[in-house]
This record gives C-alpha cells, structure tokens and sequence, in this order.
C-alpha cells in the first residue's frame, strides 16, 4: 500500500478529502503499525516508520470515512519496569473520533495470559483483537447556524441524566429511537425538559467504555460509563442504527436541537482513570501504546498503579502528553461538537501533583488560560478516594463544584438530626464560607440532594438501607452513609400516613433546593418520584431498574407540577438565584437588612440559637431591596420581598412573620410543602402554625 510521510499533526486519523493521515503518540516503543481492516475482517498491516518527537505518522493516499483501524505497537513487555509492549494485542487509537463496535472479551484483550502462574508478568502469545477499532470520520455536518444559549450560571437549573434511562420507556418516543441520542432529542423529551423549565441536561458519560470482564460475564452492563477507553469518541451503544460512525452526527443532531429548545449541554467526563483497570486489567489502549505516559505507576514499583480512584489506575497528569489529551478531547467537544460545559469526575485527582492536592496544578493552570474551554462550564467532583482527596471549597476561580456539604446538611436537615443551623444558614445562602474569600460567587455551589450516585429522591425517604443485591456484589457495595428516613417503613408500604410523609419530605427536599441560592441539579426522574427499589449504586442495571418509567398516575403528575411551579418561581424573581453573595448589611435609608434570620417567635437569630443544637425553625427574610445587582441593562434590580419559614421539627410550630422592607402589606403565601388548606394571605407580626417537617414560602409585592 501506498504511504507518505505525513505528519504528526494532528493525532488521531484525519481525512483530508484525498487521503487519511495516521499519527500515533509513543514515547517507549521501538516500532508501530498501522492496522487497516475491511469489512470482510481481512487485516492490513502498514508500518509507520517515520517518527517526530515521539508521534509515529504515515499519509495514506485514497482511504476516507468508514476505513476501520487499529495499531500494534512493539517494545519491551516488562511490567517490572512499568512497560507492557505487546504486538499481538490489537489497540485503539486514544484519538479515536469514533469506534466500529464495542469491545468482544470473546476476541481477547489481555496483553498477558491470565490462567499462567505469574500472570501478568509473561506476555500472552495469543492474538488478542477484542478491542474496539477506531475508525475515520467525515466531520462535516450542518449545524445550522446553532449557537450555545450562554445561560449565566446563576440562573442555570440543571437536570442530571443518562440517555438510556431517560428515553428507554417513553412511550411516545419510537421503539428505534429509545436509549439513543436521538431519543433525547425527541420533541416529547425536549417538551419535558422544556415544561419542568431546567436549562441545562448533564449526561452521564457519552465517551467510549467498555464493560469490566466480571460485569461481561455476570451478564451485566457499565450502566453509568465511568469507564471510559475513547476520550473523543461518543458512545456507540447510543447509536440509532447500524450505520458506522452515525453517532458523531446524531450526538451533533442532539446537540443542536437541545439549543433550539434553549438547554444547554454539560457532559460528565472521566479524565481521572480509564477502562483498563489495575495491573491485572484488560489492555485495550493506553496501557499498550504507552504505560509510564498515560498512568500513574507506583514510585519504586512500577508494575503497579498509584490508585486514587478507586478504579485500578489513575491518569498521569503530570505528564506533558497525557495532559495534553485531555486538553485536546475537551476542546474537541467544545469545538467540534457544540457542547457547553463538563462536569469532571472524581476531579482531585488531577490536581495531584505527587500526593497531596493542589489547586494550581499543571491541569487546571492550562485550562484557566485556555481560550476555548475556560469560557464553558466547568463543574468539579470535588473529591476522589486518596488521603486529603475531599476538596470541596478548594477549586480554583472559574470553577463551580458538586456541594457535599450542602446534599448532607439538607438531608441532615429534614430527618432531623439537630445541630445543623449554622450549616444550614451557609448552605441557603449559596455557601460563602466555602466560594466567597477566593472570589467565586454563589453559583460556584452545585446544590443537590440526590444525584446518580445513592438513592433517589423517591428512596431517599423510603429506605434507611441499600438494597443492592442485584448488582451481584452481596450487597457491599454502595455508600452506608446515606442519611436518610424512611418516614416510618422501610421500602414499599400501603400505610397513609408513612405515604403522605413521604410525599411531604420529597416537596421538602424539591423546595429547599430550589429555592436556596447556589445552582440547584436535579437528579433526573425526581421531579416525578422515580424509584430504583432501594439500590443506591446502580451503576450496572441497564434495565427498568435505572430507565425512567413515565407511565405516571396522579401523585407523579401532582409532583412534577410542583417542581414545575418551584423552578418557574426561581426562574421569575432574581432574588432567588442571586449572582453575588447577600451582605448581610443594612439598605441604605432603612433598617432592614438584604437578609435576616428570625426565630419562630419573630425575634432575631442570636449566636446562642445558631449554635443551640435543638434549632429546628427559623424564618429567612430576603430583601427585594438588597439584590445590589443590575440587569442586562445596566438597571438596578427590585424584587419582592420573600420570607422562608422552615419547621424541621417532628410538631407543629407557630411562627411569628417578619415585616416587609416597607409597609405593611400582607404576606402571599407561594409555596407550602404540607398542602395545607391555608388563608392565602398573612399579616406581618402576624402568627402562622406551620405543620411539622414543612417549608413555606411567603411572598411580599414591592411597592409600585
């Protein structure tokens, strides 16, 4: 076959209209070949033989979009010395815009022969082409003029996702679109998403994973993605159809459709490890190519890993070419495929710079300069599993973060643990203790109470204890820590009075958070009470267990209306989802504050009640007065006064309401999570009985 030199640039395979150039990264192999399959499986072999800075490269005249290839890459096999070179393992190409298929255990992808008795310490001598093959695409595509929404941050509402368990059981999207992209571009889910009123999706991994060999032979399934082996291209398995490289377009298609509709795109990312798992894993691509480049190895022990989290192996970001990967894959997505923001997975560990975490790491230095990707949404998991690994409040600026803090107090909160106040006032408030001295703002707190990982929303008030057993681990598996009340029962109940609590406690969580300042994620089916029957780890159960059962009687519709309700009065009243963080200060002409604390009988919050570990009720008054921000415009921004009153107490409490800025005007009541008949309107210094475990929300119209 015909080849030229090409060039190192661009990595990855890049069709030109005339030709196709190959350039692979490896900076310890003493050769590489180019892997050329038909569509009769016939194999080509084509060695690169030029080599630039440790990129291998080689232009192929005449081949195009639908070429499937792979890569041997020869060099030492020994894991000794952190190197496991294996020629007669197939590999994926990291750049990869796309993949033929997923990966076939039955076609091998050990470098090494798992039943020999040192294991992985002799390679294996059989052919091993289980890999996923990469193939070259046609980027081309007609995006129509789509340009991002640009929702500011602080009036983001963001709905966590998964395109499988989203769309598998809506009846009106058809059968061959349901677990696809193309399913989530539906107009029935986009109405969905449109009604409830959230701006932005967040999806699950969309990059290619692969399945571990104990999953594959339990007859299970990586549900959730975290095990991604392609940083660039999207999941097959959410192809519609058969047609190779089909879901680089229908990804796009979703993308824009989803912008059409004003709802931006966030994608869950996993930059922290890959799919090949610990020293005895599978070797499907990075471990092949270039082990000591792309992993972390243990200091004084290379054949192992340096592990935190808790996967078998870490990305070696220290590591100019591994850094550079995830650079390029996020400004491919940005660029190429329209997306606007990501959430990094277990994000701590890639501010490790040799142990402890540190903010100003290579990574996050790169990405705060970086012209295309520091003007999208970037989103930590603060944390990952290492000693010093929980860093919540301690990303840099620019960047927003998964609150733990905020989903255990509120949780804390409305089981009634006691002894939250003081947290509780933070956590309302958007977090300052944690955002403000660094000099983000409030929307820098992600709140959640329930996210894909743990119950939900629904579990979260009916099971006190996981019920995992059908993730085949004996039920070790999930978090203990859930900090839940079942209301009464554990799991499924015919009782009234434990069913209306829970209900109740649902309307709670779904106010607290959507009415506190921060940007709010909803975990997606929660706005309808989805259950997954008490499993809080189901990262495996493709099946009804996760997919969304939209087959919804008159709690599940009463429920998304009232979600419904929440996020259009959030979306409404500017000082509800503030851009700065409040003062706590006087207006100036009056003696109101932009916000006071009151107990229930309307006297003002002392240090003894913040600290008193009984504190269960308190009133929050905020100031239409106080916003201190200006519009679009250039306008000073007025609101309506609110007053959020909060019984997380097991009785009834009278409270007493607070007086407006200005006035003497009655109290609206909004919002009341204990659907009480009730008055619809309150007199300031006026005494309310607010039922046990409930929130109202009182609104007070600004003068003309």
């Amino acid at each position: 076959m015909k080849t030229y030199v090409g060039s190192p640039y661009p990595l990855g395979a890049t069709w030109d209209g005339a030709g196709v150039n190959f350039a692979l990264y490896s900076e310890h192999a003493t050769g590489v070949d180019l892997c050329l399959v038909d569509d009769e499986g016939h194999t080509t072999h084509v060695p690169l033989r030029e080599r630039t800075a440790y990129v291998w490269h080689a232009y192929l005249p005449g081949l195009g979009p639908g070429q499937r290839y792979g890569y041997r890459v020869y060099g030492p096999y020994e894991p000794e010395r952190g190197l496991r070179f294996n020629p007669r393992v197939r590999l994926l190409d990291p750049y990869a815009k796309a993949v033929a298929s997923p990966e076939n255990w039955s076609a091998g992808l050990f470098a090494y022969d798992p039943k020999a008795p040192g294991k992985d310490l002799a390679p294996c001598e059989r052919e091993q082409t289980g890999a996923p093959l990469g193939l070259v695409i046609d980027p081309a595509f007609d995006w129509e003029g789509d340009r991002p929404p640009n929702v500011p941050f602080h009036a983001s509402v963001i709905y966590e996702t998964h395109v499988r368990g989203l769309t598998m059981r809506h009846p009106e999207v058809p059968p061959e679109l349901r677990g696809t992209y193309e399913g989530v571009a539906h107009p029935a889910i986009v109405s969905h998403l449109k009604t409830l009123g959230v701006t932005a999706v967040e999806l699950l991994p969309v990059h290619q994973s692969i399945d571990d060999l104990r999953l594959h032979e339990a007859g299970l399934r990586n549900y959730w993605g975290y095990n991604t082996i392609g940083f660039f291209a999207p999941e097959v398995r959410f192809r519609r159809g058969k047609a190779p490289g089909a879901e680089v377009r229908q990804f796009k298609s979703m993308v824009k459709q989803l912008h059409r509709a004003g709802i931006e795109v966030i994608l869950d990312v996993v930059y922290n490890h890959t799919g090949e798992g610990d020293h005895l894993g599978a070797t499907v691509c990075f471990r092949g190519i270039d082990n000591p480049t792309y992993y972390r190895l243990r200091p004084g022990e290379p054949r192992l890993y340096f592990d935190v989290t808790g996967t078998g192996n870490t990305l070696n970001v220290r590591h100019p070419q591994a850094l550079q990967l995830i650079m390029d894959s996020l400004r491919y997505w940005v660029v190429e495929m329209h997306v606007d923001g990501f959430r990094f997975d277990l994000a701590s560990a890639l501010a490790r710079e040799l142990y402890a975490v540190n903010q100003l790491s290579n990574f996050f230095t790169i990405i705060h300069q970086d012209p295309v990707i520091s003007r999208v949404k970037l989103i930590a998991e603060p944390w990952d599993i290492g000693e010093g690994g929980y860093q919540v409040g301690n990303f840099p600026v620019r960047w927003a973060e998964w609150n733990g803090k905020y989903r255990d107090t509120m949780r804390d909160f409305w089981r009634g643990k006691g002894g939250v106040a003081a947290e509780l006032g933070y956590r309302l408030t958007g977090s300052s203790d944690l955002y403000e001295d660094d000099g983000r703002r409030p929307y820098a707190s992600i709140n959640f109470v329930t996210s894909h990982d743990g119950f939900t929303l629904a579990d979260l008030v009916a099971y006190e204890k996981k019920r995992n057993e059908r993730n085949g681990e004996h039920n070790r598996d999930g978090s203990d820590d859930n900090r839940s009340w079942n209301c009464g029962a554990e799991g499924p109940t015919n009782d009234p009075a434990v069913l209306a609590r829970r209900r109740q406690q649902q309307r709670n969580f779904l106010a607290t958070l959507l009415l506190s300042q921060g940007t709010p994620m909803l975990l997606g089916g929660d706005e309808f009470g989805r259950t997954q029957r008490g499993n809080n780890n189901a990262y495996c159960q493709d099946n009804e267990t996760s997919w969304y059962d939209w087959n919804w009687g008159e709690e599940e519709r009463e429920l998304f209306e009232f979600a419904r309700k929440l996020i259009g009065i959030r979306r409404r009243h500017p000082l509800l989802h503030r851009s700065k963080f409040f003062k706590g200060r006087k207006i100036r002409g009056t003696d109101v504050h932009d916000i006071m604390w009151y107990r229930p009988d309307g006297r003002v919050m002392s240090d003894a009640d913040w600290s008193n570990p009984a504190t269960a009720c308190l009133t929050v008054f905020l100031s239409g007065h106080g916003i201190d921000e200006t519009d679009e415009f250039g306008e000073p921004l007025v609101d309506d006064d609110f007053a959020l009153v909060l019984n997380g107490s097991a009785g009834a409490v009278p409270f007493v309401l607070p007086p407006p800025s200005e006035g003497a005007r009655d109290w609206q009541i909004l919002v009341d999570t204990a659907d009480a008949p009730l008055p619809s309107r309150a007199s300031p210094g006026g005494r309310v009985e607010v039922p046990a475990r409930s929130l109202r929300l009182y609104r007070n119209p600004r003068a003309s």
